[in-house]
């Protein structure tokens, strides 16, 4: 019995082609955030707001957590991830303010 290689088993291919469906969703889902942020930073560079709201980043971060809880993923990781977001979001925003 012969074994495929990992660029001709088909399971694995499968697996794959999943994996590469998932990162594309991944990559529009966050360029729709940011389209959406962005008009927040101009919105707030407008009106003289604040960058970073520290509450509503803690209550989200608390959300996506419970979230990641439910949905079987770390939540540690999870609000890496999210901290990461929110940090280039803010990132974007003071540059708006400044801009």
């Amino acid at each position: 019995m012969t074994q495929d290689t990992p660029a001709t088993d088909p399971v694995l291919a499968g697996f794959r082609s999943s994996i590469d469906n998932i990162d594309a969703a991944l990559i529009f889902i966050l360029a729709e955030r940011f389209r959406i942020t962005q008009a927040v930073g101009a919105y707030k560079a407008e009106k003289d707001l604040p960058a970073s709201d520290p509450g509503r980043e803690e209550r989200q971060i608390a959300r996506l957590r419970k979230l990641a809880e439910d949905a079987n993923l770390d939540p540690d990781f999870g609000e890496k991830f999210l901290r990461f977001i929110i940090d280039e979001v803010i990132r974007h925003h003071q540059q708006a303010k400044a801009g």
